[in-house]
Protein backbone atom coordinates (compact mmCIF):
# COMPACT_ATOMS: atom_id res chain seq x y z
CA UNK A 1 0.00 0.00 0.00
CA UNK A 2 1.26 3.51 -0.78
CA UNK A 3 2.37 5.49 1.96
CA UNK A 4 0.84 8.46 1.04
CA UNK A 5 -2.78 6.85 0.86
CA UNK A 6 -2.05 4.58 4.01
CA UNK A 7 -1.29 8.08 6.22
CA UNK A 8 -5.08 9.44 4.17
CA UNK A 9 -6.75 6.43 5.70
CA UNK A 10 -5.54 6.67 9.30
CA UNK A 11 -5.83 10.09 8.74
CA UNK A 12 -9.54 9.34 8.31
CA UNK A 13 -9.91 6.69 11.08
CA UNK A 14 -8.54 8.96 13.73
CA UNK A 15 -10.59 12.28 13.17
CA UNK A 16 -14.05 9.92 13.06
CA UNK A 17 -15.46 7.93 16.34
CA UNK A 18 -18.65 5.87 14.74
CA UNK A 19 -18.88 3.80 11.66
CA UNK A 20 -22.21 2.32 9.99
CA UNK A 21 -21.38 -1.63 9.85
CA UNK A 22 -22.94 -3.82 7.91
CA UNK A 23 -23.43 -7.77 8.99
CA UNK A 24 -25.71 -10.62 7.10
CA UNK A 25 -28.52 -11.59 8.85
CA UNK A 26 -29.89 -15.43 8.76
CA UNK A 27 -32.62 -14.23 5.82
CA UNK A 28 -30.07 -13.05 4.09
CA UNK A 29 -30.58 -9.42 4.18
CA UNK A 30 -27.73 -6.60 5.24
CA UNK A 31 -28.28 -5.19 8.66
CA UNK A 32 -26.11 -1.90 9.42
CA UNK A 33 -26.11 -0.01 12.18
CA UNK A 34 -23.64 2.36 13.60
CA UNK A 35 -21.69 2.09 16.62
CA UNK A 36 -18.35 3.46 18.09
CA UNK A 37 -15.15 2.38 17.09
CA UNK A 38 -11.54 2.66 17.57
CA UNK A 39 -8.89 1.49 15.82
CA UNK A 40 -5.03 0.53 16.63
CA UNK A 41 -3.55 1.36 13.02
CA UNK A 42 -5.44 -0.07 10.11
CA UNK A 43 -7.13 -2.51 12.43
CA UNK A 44 -10.93 -1.57 14.09
CA UNK A 45 -12.10 -2.37 17.45
CA UNK A 46 -16.18 -2.24 17.95
CA UNK A 47 -18.34 -3.27 20.80
CA UNK A 48 -21.54 -4.85 21.37
CA UNK A 49 -23.93 -6.76 23.28
CA UNK A 50 -23.69 -10.31 24.13
CA UNK A 51 -27.34 -11.43 22.73
CA UNK A 52 -27.04 -8.61 20.24
CA UNK A 53 -28.48 -8.95 16.41
CA UNK A 54 -24.47 -8.08 15.42
CA UNK A 55 -23.01 -10.60 17.55
CA UNK A 56 -25.11 -13.24 16.63
CA UNK A 57 -25.12 -12.35 12.81
CA UNK A 58 -21.17 -12.32 13.00
CA UNK A 59 -21.24 -15.65 14.91
CA UNK A 60 -22.30 -17.25 11.39
CA UNK A 61 -20.56 -15.05 9.03
CA UNK A 62 -17.41 -12.46 9.70
CA UNK A 63 -17.92 -10.74 6.41
CA UNK A 64 -18.64 -7.02 6.65
CA UNK A 65 -18.60 -3.74 4.90
CA UNK A 66 -18.40 -0.53 6.68
CA UNK A 67 -18.75 3.00 6.14
CA UNK A 68 -16.60 6.34 8.11
CA UNK A 69 -17.60 9.90 6.72
CA UNK A 70 -19.39 12.99 7.96
CA UNK A 71 -21.60 15.09 6.51
CA UNK A 72 -20.50 18.28 4.24
CA UNK A 73 -22.14 21.49 4.08
CA UNK A 74 -20.69 20.89 0.05
CA UNK A 75 -21.16 17.99 -1.85
CA UNK A 76 -17.81 18.31 -3.60
CA UNK A 77 -16.31 17.92 0.14
CA UNK A 78 -17.29 14.53 0.47
CA UNK A 79 -14.39 12.15 2.14
CA UNK A 80 -14.67 9.03 4.01
CA UNK A 81 -13.59 5.88 3.27
CA UNK A 82 -16.06 2.03 3.26
CA UNK A 83 -14.40 -1.48 3.95
CA UNK A 84 -14.72 -5.16 3.23
CA UNK A 85 -13.51 -6.43 6.39
CA UNK A 86 -13.37 -9.47 8.36
CA UNK A 87 -15.23 -9.21 12.10
CA UNK A 88 -13.99 -11.79 14.59
CA UNK A 89 -14.93 -12.09 18.18
CA UNK A 90 -12.13 -10.96 20.32
CA UNK A 91 -11.33 -13.73 23.05
CA UNK A 92 -8.01 -12.67 24.52
CA UNK A 93 -8.74 -10.89 27.88
CA UNK A 94 -5.65 -8.41 26.68
CA UNK A 95 -6.27 -7.57 23.45
CA UNK A 96 -9.65 -7.25 24.95
CA UNK A 97 -8.35 -5.17 27.63
CA UNK A 98 -6.73 -2.94 24.98
CA UNK A 99 -9.52 -2.42 22.82
CA UNK A 100 -11.64 -0.98 25.65
CA UNK A 101 -8.80 1.05 26.88
CA UNK A 102 -8.57 2.26 23.09
CA UNK A 103 -12.31 2.85 22.91
CA UNK A 104 -12.47 4.85 25.94
CA UNK A 105 -9.27 7.45 24.52
CA UNK A 106 -11.93 8.17 21.49
CA UNK A 107 -13.98 9.73 23.93
CA UNK A 108 -11.68 11.88 26.29
CA UNK A 109 -14.28 14.21 27.32
CA UNK A 110 -14.52 14.06 30.81
CA UNK A 111 -18.21 12.64 32.17
CA UNK A 112 -18.13 12.34 35.94
CA UNK A 113 -19.71 10.30 37.19
CA UNK A 114 -20.14 8.28 34.39
CA UNK A 115 -23.61 7.98 33.64
CA UNK A 116 -23.34 3.79 33.76
CA UNK A 117 -20.21 1.94 34.69
CA UNK A 118 -17.22 0.78 32.08
CA UNK A 119 -18.19 -2.44 30.91
CA UNK A 120 -15.58 -5.35 31.54
CA UNK A 121 -14.45 -7.25 28.56
CA UNK A 122 -16.69 -10.55 29.43
CA UNK A 123 -19.54 -8.17 29.67
CA UNK A 124 -19.81 -7.69 26.30
CA UNK A 125 -18.65 -9.13 22.42
CA UNK A 126 -15.81 -6.72 21.43
CA UNK A 127 -14.77 -7.63 17.72
CA UNK A 128 -11.50 -6.89 15.71
CA UNK A 129 -12.40 -5.84 12.04
CA UNK A 130 -9.22 -6.47 9.67
CA UNK A 131 -9.89 -4.86 6.22
CA UNK A 132 -9.83 -7.21 2.72
CA UNK A 133 -10.48 -3.87 0.55
CA UNK A 134 -10.40 -0.50 1.72
CA UNK A 135 -12.12 2.60 -0.70
CA UNK A 136 -11.18 6.01 -0.21
CA UNK A 137 -13.44 8.26 -1.07
CA UNK A 138 -12.26 12.19 -2.01
CA UNK A 139 -14.66 14.18 -3.57
CA UNK A 140 -12.24 17.19 -3.74
CA UNK A 141 -10.17 15.56 -6.54
CA UNK A 142 -13.12 15.01 -8.72
CA UNK A 143 -17.04 13.62 -8.37
CA UNK A 144 -17.07 10.31 -6.95
CA UNK A 145 -13.31 9.78 -6.85
CA UNK A 146 -12.13 6.50 -5.21
CA UNK A 147 -8.74 5.25 -4.27
CA UNK A 148 -8.99 1.43 -3.89
CA UNK A 149 -6.69 -0.46 -1.89
CA UNK A 150 -6.67 -4.11 -1.21
CA UNK A 151 -4.54 -5.55 2.18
Amino acid sequence: MDDAIRQKILGLLDQHRIMTIATLRPDGWPQATTVGYANDGLTLYFLCGLDSQKAANLARDDRVSLTIDHDTPQVMEITGLSMAAHARRVADRIEAEKALGLLMQKYPEPLEPLPIPMPAPEDVAIFRVTPVVISVLDYTKGFAHTDLVTC
